[in-house]
């Protein structure tokens, strides 16, 4: 409290107030960690390079696909047909897309010399054929219905592509923003393409600092990545907009299925039953989360309303360490990663000590974010937490937990090996019905909650800060970015 009351008082002091500026400036916990579009899986990344390039595709409200550059004719269960929008946004040169750049930029990740990580996701494309400059058709090795929602994965220049040409150092897609510059590892700078306004997204890991800065007009924007106590104190400041949002990143913790100790399912259950989430959402959340427990909120097409809650149970905990032959007075040792954010360790160390009640260890470990999630990918982990951010497609089920989307081919960190897993996810992608596929989702996801491949947490509500330099920023459901397209900078009278 103390701490607290100090940081409060030196934001009540902060005097000095930032030259005007023409950019407009927005302070993030981390700066992207790849902005090119095939290797993109983490929140920063995505949420720029999703201002940056276009897909051929994008999600509705309803997390149902719908046209971005293209349209598209399902001729076959296995063979579509897409045709390129006339209205589609074009290159920094003022080129369009063609037919031939999506074939490039699929083949690339089809490539296993590539070695993108949707590799995996979009391994059944049999052959990609160009039947004009704005048509084209891909092929599948099987059935598969949720295709067009797969297909949202930003489009490069062909000829950037046979160049050799770093997407990630120097991006170029036919987003509504454009590359503008690095200056150096903690900035990087992008032009709004509709009217050449310049932004500014600072790297500003500390939440004070981003607060602090944000107060003495240093930074103009912040979003979510900020502990409660900062929220309400933002609410209260004079010229600080303050906007919240329900969203569905699902927070998780995840294990090291092929480690001995976390790859024991009564370890698992142990840790899950130790866990008071309702307690962490309500103290450390302050409410700005809601419990889950499926990566799919309940209300998705797909979801699984009747999932049972995890309840926290002590007892049950306390009765499988012993059985573990583990107690109080020889504890059962466990090693979590997360990331060095404040908030995140604060999270981390209420799951320690609701652990320790049990007879479990938890030795937290805490690594700046490109080491920490380097870790994860690598599968050098017992325990970690992390979010999935902007889910719309129950083919994040393959990516995640089918056993050929072991990383570099996918996203299944945990190493998840389940023929009967694997068997729903290749059934509900080849359902001819939309009831079937919905049938068989769904008794996947009761399969990964009866399993316990991950103890479901919460879904994170969104939270953004504006200074009184911008209008016009508005917060959606999955906490990306679009806003800024029309965000504009407030005219001096």
């Amino acid at each position: 409290m103390i701490r607290w009351l100090g940081i409060l008082l030196l934001l009540l002091t902060a005097a000095c107030q930032a030259p005007p500026s023409d950019e407009i400036r927005m302070g993030l916990a981390t700066l992207p960690s790849n902005l090119d579009p095939r290797y993109a899986t983490d929140a920063a990344s995505s949420r720029l390079c999703r201002l940056l390039y276009r897909g051929l595709t994008e999600f509705d409200v309803h997390s149902r696909p719908q046209p971005a550059m293209a349209q598209w004719q399902r001729l076959a269960p296995d063979r579509y047909r897409f045709q390129l929008l006339p209205g589609r946004g074009a290159f920094p040169d003022g080129r369009l897309p063609t037919a031939a750049d999506v074939q490039a930029t699929y083949a690339s990740i089809l490539d296993p010399a590539t070695a993108s990580p949707h590799r995996g996701t979009l391994a059944h494309i049999r052959e990609i054929r160009v039947l004009d400059e704005a048509t084209l058709e891909f092929e599948l090795s099987r059935p598969d219905y949720l295709f067009p929602g797969y297909l949202t994965i930003g489009i490069l220049p062909a000829r950037g592509l046979a160049a050799g040409r770093d997407f990630d150092r120097a991006p170029w897609g036919s987003g509504p923003f454009e590359f503008a510059g690095r200056p150096d590892d903690s900035r990087l700078q992008l032009r709004r393409r509709s009217d050449g306004q310049r932004f500014d997204f600072l790297a500003v890991p500390d939440p004070t600092v981003r607060v602090l800065k944000l107060q003495r007009g240093e930074i103009d924007l912040l979003q979510n990545e900020l502990p409660p106590e900062m929220i309400g104190y933002l609410q209260a400041q004079p010229g600080i907009t303050v906007q919240r949002h329900a969203g569905t990143s699902f927070a998780y913790l995840g294990f090291n299925l092929s480690d001995p100790l976390t790859g024991d399912s009564r370890v698992r259950r142990a840790v899950a039953c130790a866990i008071d989430r309702v307690a962490i959402v309500r103290y450390l959340f302050a409410g700005n989360a809601r419990l889950a427990e499926s990566i799919l909120p309940p209300e998705h097409w797909a979801g699984t309303p009747d999932l049972p809650a995890r309840a926290a149970d002590p007892t049950r905990a306390r009765a499988l360490v012993a059985e573990l032959g583990h107690g109080p007075d020889r504890p059962l040792e466990l090693e979590y990663k997360t990331s060095s954010d404040p908030f995140r360790l604060r999270v981390a160390a209420a799951l320690q000590a609701q652990l320790a009640d049990v007879g479990i260890r938890l030795r937290i470990r805490s690594f700046d974010w490109g080491t920490f999630f380097a870790d994860i990918k690598a599968g050098r982990f017992q325990l970690y937490s992390l979010a999935w951010v902007g889910v719309e497609s129950p083919d994040i089920y393959r990516y995640a937990f089918h056993s050929r989307s072991l990383p570099p081919d996918g996203a299944n960190r945990g190493r998840y090996r389940s023929a009967k897993a694997d068997a729903l996810i290749d059934a509900a992608e080849t359902a001819p019905d939309v009831a079937t596929r919905v049938s068989e989702w769904q008794a996947l996801q009761r399969l990964l909650h009866a399993d316990l491949v991950y103890v479901p947490l919460w879904y994170e509500g969104h939270v953004a800060a504006s200074g009184p330099r911008i209008r016009g920023y508005h917060l959606n459901r999955r906490g990306d970015y679009d806003g800024l397209a029309e965000v504009h900078l407030v005219t001096a009278p």
